[in-house]
């Protein structure tokens, strides 16, 4: 278990963490969630112990971070980087025992990992000779190939294609399912919205808000309507169910008002659109990440 106490970190001026607190748990998927420059990465880092906080406590297992406990960690960092003129079995291989592993556990787990992504045909290329995706593959292999027992993944899906994202969001899931502790960083809700059981949300370095997903969405949101259509849905955001309207290509997500009548609000839609599908959901965590960084911008009278 990992454990943060009121953890602070000042830049200069800027305080890049303030005072959060949260605990993570076994086999256990935990988003840390916020925009572009929260605190989300700078968090991470003090964890792994590769900065300092100025203030605050953070514990493994009820105890400071020790040396073997770093061979307990896999970290996947936002800014990747793999040597490039290396083969592929050799830097894996060469990278898990840096982490004190036998070379032949490791191989075991290397050919696994392959196998996993469909890369087993490039064992023995050269990192360069690997598509983007397939070297981010890699780079997440790197983090896994100890088998370690703490994961930090630090905006993993960045710049990946659909199928990479399926095939890496399977493996993070695989990591949850062995019993592993996975702190998962995104600024991108959908992703966290589909794996995470519990969610830290920050900006500018403090708590927003946390817990589990459906309990987030039953403090935050409001019922929402999705509907798929044919015709010119301007009208919809001024009907009077509508509390806000979040316009997508080929569907709205209609935040309705509270005590709205849905049974009207389909009514209303049905006389000038071709509707496809009407749907009662709960908030997506998109909706609500985008409402309470709404507030936090809105000035205070």
């Amino acid at each position: 278990m990992i454990e943060l106490k009121q953890v602070t970190k000042t830049y200069g001026e800027r305080r890049a963490v303030d005072r959060i607190s949260f605990q993570t748990r076994e086999g256990e998927i935990f988003g840390l969630l916020g925009p572009n420059g929260a605190g989300k990465t700078t968090t991470i880092r003090m964890i792994m112990n590769i900065i300092a906080p100025d203030s605050g406590t953070i514990l493994f297992d009820g105890k400071p971070l020790g040396e073997a406990d770093k061979q307990r960690i896999g970290y996947l960092p936002e800014e990747r980087g793999l040597y490039r003129k290396n083969r592929v079995n050799d830097l894996l291989l060469y990278l898990g025992r840096l982490k004190g592993k036998p070379a032949d556990e490791l191989q075991r787990n290397i050919d696994y990992w392959l196998d996993f992504f469909e890369l087993s045909d490039w064992k023995h290329s050269k990192v360069e000779e690997l598509s983007k995706g397939m070297a981010q593959k890699v780079q997440f292999i790197t983090s896994v190939v100890h088998d370690p027992e703490i994961l930090f993944f630090d905006e993993p899906f960045s710049g990946l294609d659909p199928v990479s994202t399926d095939a890496l969001r399977d493996a993070v899931q695989e990591m949850a399912k062995q019993g592993k502790t996975v702190l998962f960083s995104t600024h991108i809700m959908e992703q966290a919205e589909k794996i995470c059981s519990r969610i830290f949300l920050i900006n500018g370095g403090r708590e927003v808000v946390s817990g589990p997903i459906d309990s987030v969405k039953d403090r935050f949101g409001h019922r929402c309507v999705t509907v798929e259509y044919s015709g010119d849905a301007s009208f919809v955001q001024a009907l009077s169910q509508v509390e806000d309207v979040a316009w997508y290509p080929k569907y709205l997500e209609i935040t309705l008002k509270d005590n709205a009548d849905t049974d009207a609000l389909l009514r209303e839609l049905v006389k000038h659109l071709s509707v496809r599908r009407f749907e009662i959901v709960a908030p997506s965590l998109h909706r609500i990440f985008v409402d309470l960084m709404g507030r936090q911008r809105r000035p205070q009278s």
